[in-house]
């Protein structure tokens, strides 16, 4: 059964946003993330999204690059949330000035809003440079936690 592909991404992107938090008059609703690629395959048994080619992973002011992402998701009686996000292949987070690249990188919406950066991670911020052995990403705290790391700072240049 073939569906096109405007019609998947109207889905999964209604699929994915859907949040238990609409009960929740008192929290805001979180941004949603817009996911743009060359292919998508949606596979409704296994509950996954996989994105192929030139992949673009937006929510608010943090975009996400990569070969391919897949997404896995809850079933609909549980809200159709999002489980997980996978990144593989010339990963790329940019926030700002912020910029961290691996070769993979995991999302999870729950309990803390994080993305785990492994396969050679590397973080720049302006001229420094952080790397390490595994980078992880609080977004909603916008902080990094770095294991096994190797700092690269550079000074800035004085004003006269």
């Amino acid at each position: 059964m073939s569906i096109p592909r405007s019609s998947l991404i109207a889905i999964l992107i209604f699929l994915l946003f859907i949040n238990p938090v609409l009960a929740e008059e008192k929290k805001e609703m979180p941004q949603p993330i817009i996911i743009t690629s060359k292919t998508l395959i949606n596979d409704s048994k296994a509950k996954t999204a996989t994105f192929e080619g030139d992949v673009v992973a937006k929510r608010g002011e943090v975009t996400l690059y990569a070969a391919k992402m897949i997404v896995y998701y809850e079933d609909e009686q549980k809200g159709g949330n999002i489980k997980m996000i996978e990144a593989i292949g010339n990963v790329k987070l940019v926030k700002g000035d912020r910029v961290i690249t691996s070769h993979k990188a995991t999302y999870y919406p729950e309990p803390e809003e994080r993305v785990i950066f492994t396969g050679e991670p590397r973080a720049t911020e302006g001229k420094n440079l952080v790397t390490g052995e595994k980078i992880t990403y609080f977004m909603k705290d916008d902080r990094s936690l770095v294991e096994k790391s190797k700092v690269y700072l550079k000074e800035k240049k004085s004003e006269k």
